[in-house]
C-alpha cells in the first residue's frame, strides 16, 4: 500500500504547550483526540544495506511493557526532496519483540533481500521514543487526514535527540487535503515543511551527522523528461536544500548551515528563472512574507563571512606589531562575536513567524503540482529537454558576457557577480544535458568570475560592518582600501 503525508517541523514551539495550543485551533478544537505510547526499532545491517537502498525496517511497540502490542513495518523509496512524501508501507502484526521474515511474505523484501543475507545480518541500529496525540479529521469533501502530534526523543547508543513534530497522513481524499489542513494549523503557530523523515534523523544521529549541512545534489534528469517535468525535479531539489537547512538552523550554529541555506533559495530562484516560460506563471506563489527572513540571513551570513573568511586572513597584515592596532583588532573581533550570537537569535526568531511557514507551505503545494503543463510549455510539444537547455543556458552566458564588457561601476560588479552565480547554480542541476567538457569549462569561468569578484566584495562589506557596530573608522577604511585594489 502507498502512505502519503505531510511532514511538519514546529520550530521555537514548547513541547509542554503544544497540545494545549493544537487543540485550540478551529480544524481540530471540538474533536476526540487519541494519545499512543510508541517505541519503535529501526534494523539495518552493519554496512547500511537498507539505508543505500532508502528503505526502513521497524519494530513497533505500541503501549506500555506490561500488555504491548508489537508491528512490524517496511517502508520503502518515496521521494526525498519534499515535505510531501508518497512512499510504500506495508504494516503486519507480530507475536514479540523479534523480526519476523515470514511478515515480510506480502511486501517487496524479495526484491530488497534475495538470498536473506541481509535479513540474517539485520541488528538494532537506532530507537524512537514518543507520545503520539491524534486527531481524525474528515471533511466535507470526503477526505480524511489523521493529524498526529509526536513529541519525544531519538536515541542510537550514547546519543539522544529531542523529536517534536507534525504529521498529516492522507487516509482518504487527494493531497490537497493535507495542504488545506496545515495551512489551517499554520494561521495559528509557526510550522516548517520537514523533508526529513524520522528514519532519516536516526540514521543521521547513529553516525553523528545531525546538525550537518545539505548540500546540493542535483537529480538525475533523463532526456526523455517533458521540460516542466525537469522543472519539477530541480526546483524541487533547490527547495529541499533550503527547507532542510532552515531546519537545521533551529539547532545549529554552524556557519556552513546557514550557507547552504541560501545558497539553496539563490539555486531554487535561478533555476526559477531559467524555467519561467515552461511554468504556470498566475499559480507562482508570494514569497513577499520570506523577505524579512532572507535580509535576517544575509545579514548573519555577511557577519560569519567577515568573522570566519575575510578578516582572520587580513589580522597580521593590520597589526604589524603595533600594540595599539592589536587592541583595536581584539575589540573588534569580540564585538563581531557579539552581533553574530544576536543575529543568529533574529534569524530563528524569524523563523517563528507564521507567515514564513504558510509561505514556505505555499511553495511546496505548488511545487508538487508543477507535472501539470501549462499553456506556455504546450505551445512547445515537440522540443527536447536536451535542446531547450542548451538554448537556455547559452542565452544565460550571453547575458553574462555582456555584462562583463560593461562592467565599470561597483554595481555592475555585483551584476555580473550574480549572473556568475546563476550560471555556476544551473549548469550544476542541468549539467547531464549538456556535451561534459563544455559545462566543465563553463563552470569553471563562472567560479573564477564569481570568486575574484566576492573577495573585494566582502572586504568591502566587512568594512561597512565595522561602521555599523560604531567600531575604529581606521580599520574600515584599511579594509576598503584593500576591497579598492582589488577591484581595479
Amino acid at each position: 500500500m502507498e502512505e502519503t503525508e505531510l511532514k511538519l517541523a514546529l520550530p521555537g514551539a514548547d513541547p509542554s504547550m503544544l497540545l494545549t495550543r493544537l487543540k485550540r485551533i478551529p480544524v481540530l478544537a471540538r474533536r476526540k483526540s487519541t494519545t499512543l505510547h510508541l517505541h519503535n526499532i529501526y534494523f539495518d545491517t552493519p554496512d547500511l544495506a537498507l539505508r543505500q537502498q532508502r528503505v526502513a525496517l521497524r519494530l513497533r511497540r505500541v503501549g506500555d511493557s506490561a500488555n504491548p502490542q508489537w508491528l512490524q513495518t517496511l517502508k520503502t523509496a518515496g521521494r526525498a526532496d519534499s515535505a510531501l512524501s508518497q512512499r510504500g508501507e506495508w504494516e503486519t502484526p507480530v507475536p514479540g519483540a523479534g523480526l519476523s521474515l515470514k511478515a515480510l511474505k506480502k511486501t517487496p523484501w524479495a526484491g530488497i533481500d534475495a538470498d536473506g543475507d541481509v535479513f540474517r545480518a539485520l541488528t538494532p541500529f537506532f530507537e524512537t521514543n514518543f507520545e503520539r496525540t491524534i486527531w481524525l479529521v474528515r471533511r466535507r469533501d470526503g477526505s480524511v487526514v489523521e493529524v498526529a502530534l509526536d513529541i519525544g526523543q531519538l536515541k542510537a547508543g550514547e546519543r539522544i535527540a529531542p523529536l517534536c513534530e507534525l504529521e498529516l497522513e492522507l487516509k482518504a481524499g487527494q493531497p490537497q487535503a493535507l495542504f488545506d489542513i496545515a495551512q489551517q494549523i499554520a494561521g495559528s503557530m509557526a510550522l516548517l515543511p520537514a523533508t526529513i523523515s524520522k528514519a532519516e534523523r536516526g540514521y543521521a544521529l547513529a553516525q553523528d551527522e545531525l546538525g550537518r549541512a545539505l548540500r546540493a545534489a542535483a537529480p538525475a534528469l533523463p532526456t526523455r523528461l517533458t521540460v516542466t517535468t525537469a522543472a519539477q525535479c530541480v526546483l524541487c531539489e533547490m527547495f529541499s536544500q533550503f527547507t532542510s537547512n532552515l531546519g537545521t538552523l533551529l539547532i545549529s550554529d554552524d556557519p556552513e548551515v546557514l550557507h547552504q541555506a541560501r545558497v539553496g533559495w539563490r539555486r531554487f530562484q535561478s533555476a526559477r528563472r531559467l524555467f519561467a516560460r515552461a511554468l504556470a506563471s498566475d499559480a507562482t506563489p508570494d514569497w513577499s512574507p520570506l523577505q524579512a527572513l532572507l535580509i535576517c540571513l544575509g545579514k548573519l551570513r555577511d557577519l560569519d563571512v567577515a568573522s570566519s573568511e575575510t578578516l582572520p586572513a587580513l589580522a597580521n597584515a593590520y597589526v604589524s606589531a603595533d600594540p595599539r592596532r592589536a587592541d583595536i583588532w581584539l575589540h573588534m573581533t569580540q564585538s563581531l562575536a557579539q552581533a553574530t550570537h544576536l543575529q543568529r537569535k533574529a534569524v530563528r526568531y524569524a523563523l517563528q513567524d507564521p507567515t514564513v511557514g504558510a509561505c514556505l507551505l505555499a511553495t511546496t503545494q505548488w511545487l508538487e503540482g508543477l507535472n501539470i503543463p501549462s499553456a506556455d510549455a504546450s505551445r512547445e510539444p515537440d522540443t527536447s529537454l536536451r535542446r531547450w537547455t542548451q538554448h537556455r543556458v547559452l542565452r544565460l552566458r550571453a547575458q553574462l558576457k555582456l555584462a562583463r564588457q560593461q562592467m565599470q561601476t561597483p554595481e555592475q560588479q555585483h551584476r555580473v557577480r550574480i549572473l556568475a552565480k546563476r550560471m555556476r547554480y544551473n549548469l550544476d542541476a542541468l549539467s547531464s544535458l549538456l556535451p561534459t567538457k563544455q559545462a566543465q569549462r563553463w563552470r569553471e569561468q563562472a567560479l573564477q568570475l564569481q570568486t575574484s569578484l566576492g573577495t573585494a566584495r566582502d572586504a568591502m562589506q566587512a568594512a561597512a560592518l565595522i561602521v555599523e557596530l560604531g567600531l575604529d573608522r581606521g580599520l574600515a577604511e584599511f579594509l576598503r582600501g584593500l576591497a579598492t585594489g582589488q577591484q581595479t
